[in-house]
């Protein structure tokens, strides 16, 4: 199969795992401790389930989008630089 025919390269996929991988610890970051009928559990509010959490998965869906974007330079490009 040709790689001119391929939407991804290699790289587009590695930056696809390591945002998929970004978003899985920021969901990660936000599991903890419940509250139920009985008991308050003021972790619920704590800075690494509302705020650092949420970045960090934000951070990852934005990795995606650049893996989906990127486009390496040809050969050719690369060639007509030099």
């Amino acid at each position: 199969m040709d790689k001119k025919k391929l939407a991804f390269t290699k790289t587009n996929y590695i930056l696809v795992a390591i945002g998929m991988a970004i978003i899985i610890i920021g969901f990660l970051l936000m599991t903890g401790p419940n509250c139920t009928n009985e008991y308050f559990e003021p972790d619920i509010f704590s800075v690494r389930r509302v705020k650092i959490a949420p970045v960090v998965t934000l951070i990852g869906f934005l990795t995606i989008i650049v893996a989906i974007v990127y486009k390496p330079k040809s050969e050719k490009e690369e060639n007509k630089a030099e």
